[in-house]
C-alpha cells in the first residue's frame, strides 16, 4: 500500500511515525517546505533600485550595481540625448557628433552558494543554522526566478560540492532545491566524520570559474574555516560582480553565557567546554566576534555588502527587515 493513509488504517505505521513529510522544519528541510516560501518572498528585491533603509541601498558602505549593459550602436547626436554618451573619439574623427547607445542586459545570473556542512547543524534557539541557510537561499531563488533572470547554485557540504550553472525556469529552481532538500538530509547527529572536511575556499573556487563577470553571487554560510585566501577568493569574485554576503549565526555566539558547560562532537570524539572559567568564556568569545569581524573587513575592502541573519529570528522577517520593509506582522496589524 503506498498511501500512507492507507497503511496507517491497516496498522503498517505506528502513530509515532510522522512520515516522511512530516518533519520539524526548525531542524531540517524538504522539499515541500522549501517550495511554500515562494509566496513569502512576494515583495523582496535583489535589484539595484532599494528601499531607503535597505542595506544594500547606495546609502550603506555598498550597493547592488545591477545589470551590466550591452552596446547596441553608434549613431548620430540628436536632440535630447545625453551629452555623456558622446563618442569624442569619433566626433573629433568624423567632424560631427556621434553618441554610443547601450541597452541593459537582459537578465543578471544569479549564483547562490549555501553551506550545509556539520557546523551548519546547530541551533540553540529557533532554527538549525543550515535551516535558516536553505530557508534564505529558497527565498532568494524564488525572486530571480520572478525578476526573469537566470539561477544556478554551488551548494557544499563537509565531503561535497554539487554545482549548478545559471540557467532560467522552474525547472532550474526546483532542481536547485531537490538538491538543496538532498545536502540537508545529509546533516544528523550520526553522520560519519570526514577526515578532511571542505573549507569556503573550494566552493568559492567554483563560483571564480562559473561567474566570470556580471552574476549576482550570494554567498549564504557561517563561514567556518576562514584564511587568507579566503578573503583573496571573495576579492576576485567581487571584482567583476555582485557579491552578498550572508553570515548566517546563531544566539549563542552573539553572547557566549556564562557558567554553561557545552559539549561539542565530532560524531566520534567529544570534549566539554565549561563557560564558567574566563579564559574559556573569553576564546570562545574573541572566536565568534573575530569570525565576524573578518567578514565586515571585507565589506569595506571589495565593497560586498553584508546581510547578517540568525538561526534565532524568522527567516523571512529577518530578510524583509534588512531590505527595508515591514515586518508581516506589523503588515498585519495596520491592515
Amino acid at each position: 500500500m503506498r498511501d500512507a493513509s492507507a497503511r496507517s488504517r491497516a496498522g503498517l505505521t505506528s502513530a509515532a511515525d510522522p512520515g516522511p513529510e512530516e518533519i520539524d522544519t526548525r531542524v531540517r528541510v524538504n522539499l515541500p517546505h522549501l517550495r511554500s516560501l515562494e509566496g513569502r518572498a512576494r515583495k523582496l528585491t535583489l535589484l539595484p533600485r532599494q528601499p531607503v533603509s535597505s542595506v544594500l541601498n547606495g546609502r550603506h558602505a555598498s550597493r547592488l550595481r545591477g545589470r551590466g549593459l550591452n552596446f547596441e550602436e553608434l549613431r548620430g547626436y540628436l536632440p535630447g540625448d545625453d551629452p555623456r554618451t558622446i563618442d569624442w573619439k569619433v566626433t573629433a574623427r568624423t567632424g560631427e557628433a556621434h553618441v554610443r547607445v547601450y541597452s541593459e542586459e537582459r537578465d543578471r545570473p544569479a549564483l547562490l552558494v549555501v553551506d550545509q556542512r556539520m557546523s551548519m547543524f546547530f541551533g540553540t534557539r529557533l532554527n538549525m543554522k543550515s535551516v535558516t541557510a536553505a530557508e534564505a537561499a529558497a527565498l532568494v531563488a524564488f525572486r530571480v526566478l520572478d525578476q526573469g533572470d537566470r539561477v544556478g547554485a554551488v551548494i557544499f557540504g563537509d565531503g561535497h560540492v554539487s554545482e549548478f550553472r545559471p540557467k532560467r525556469g522552474r525547472t532550474a529552481v526546483n532542481r536547485f532545491l531537490t538538491a538543496l532538500d538532498r545536502a540537508n538530509r545529509m546533516l544528523h547527529a550520526e553522520a560519519p566524520r570526514v577526515d578532511h572536511p571542505l573549507f569556503l575556499n573550494q566552493p568559492l573556487a567554483s563560483v571564480a570559474r562559473i561567474a566570470r563577470r556580471d552574476h549576482l553571487v550570494i554567498v549564504i554560510s557561517d563561514f567556518d574555516g576562514l584564511d587568507a585566501r579566503t578573503g583573496k577568493l571573495v576579492g576576485t569574485i567581487a571584482r567583476h560582480n555582485d557579491v552578498i554576503l550572508c553570515p548566517v549565526t546563531d544566539p549563542i555566539s552573539e553572547d557566549v553565557p556564562r557558567n554553561m558547560k557545552l559539549v561539542v562532537s565530532d560524531g566520534e570524539l567529544q570534549v566539554e567546554l565549561d563557560t564558567g572559567t574566563t579564559e574559556a568564556h573569553r576564546k570562545l568569545s574573541d572566536f565568534a566576534s573575530g569570525r565576524i569581524a573578518e567578514i565586515l573587513k571585507w565589506q569595506q575592502k571589495y565593497g560586498t555588502p553584508v546581510l547578517p541573519l540568525s538561526a534565532g529570528s524568522d527567516t523571512v522577517d529577518q530578510m524583509r527587515r534588512l531590505m527595508g520593509l515591514r515586518s508581516r506582522r506589523r503588515e498585519t496589524a495596520d491592515a
